[in-house]
């Protein structure tokens, strides 16, 4: 896989992620209903923030094992690919009927609160770093450094997030509708589990 195919797989599978709803989208959009745009920005920016935490750590500690063993790219292999399975077949076999939204919760005062917030929203769900450890590593072409690569991924990740963020804030009445549709949130489960299936097999096969 070339550098240019290894971003434009990422990007794909990175873009339908973004755009599948989940807890950010949650916090987000319930922010933007309730505290307004500015509150919503900042916990955006948190929940970016936490995605860059776990590329970080994704990065740091997966590159320098992918590097120097083997046995451990073998075991990540596998245990990705399997995750990814697993991950797809749940979302093709069980779409959720509906996105809940909720309701919000005790507000934090200050803007530093909000920003923490969002950082603690994506720090503190383990499905986003079990995922990004999963994830990550197969869009690392042969001969690029690993870390720096799954890091430069996670910004792009990140970049995807902001634009995301500004269209949910700016139409946010729209679009959390919309994700009250079982049709929709169906359509949106299927075709992300249908592309993590792809690369969890993808995954399987890979030669290092």
């Amino acid at each position: 896989m070339s550098v240019t195919e290894a971003l434009v797989a990422f990007s794909i599978a990175a873009g339908l992620l973004t755009l599948t709803p989940g807890l950010d989208v949650a916090l987000v959009l319930r922010t933007a209903a309730v505290e307004g745009p500015k509150k919503a920005w900042l916990a955006g920016f948190g929940v970016c923030l936490g995605t860059l935490g776990w590329g970080a750590i994704a990065a740091l500690g997966l590159g320098a094992l992918l590097a120097a063993s083997e046995i451990a790219f073998q075991v990540l292999k596998w245990a990705g690919a399997a995750y990814l399975v697993w991950l797809g077949l749940n979302l093709i076999l069980k779409p959720r009927r509906r996105f809940e939204v909720g309701h919000a919760k005790a507000a934090p005062r200050s803007d530093l609160g909000w920003l923490w917030k969002g950082a603690l929203n994506d720090l503190l769900n383990p499905k986003a770093g079990v995922f990004y450890i999963s994830f990550l590593p197969q869009f690392v072409p042969h001969g690029v450094p690993a870390a720096p690569f799954m890091f430069g991924l996670a910004c792009l990740h990140v970049a995807m997030g902001i634009a995301w963020f500004a269209v949910l804030i700016g139409a946010t009445r729209p679009i959390a509708g919309a994700l009250q549709k079982a049709a929709v949130v169906r359509w949106l489960d299927r075709l992300t589990g249908g592309v993590f299936l792809g690369f969890g097999v993808r995954l399987a096969l890979e030669r290092r």
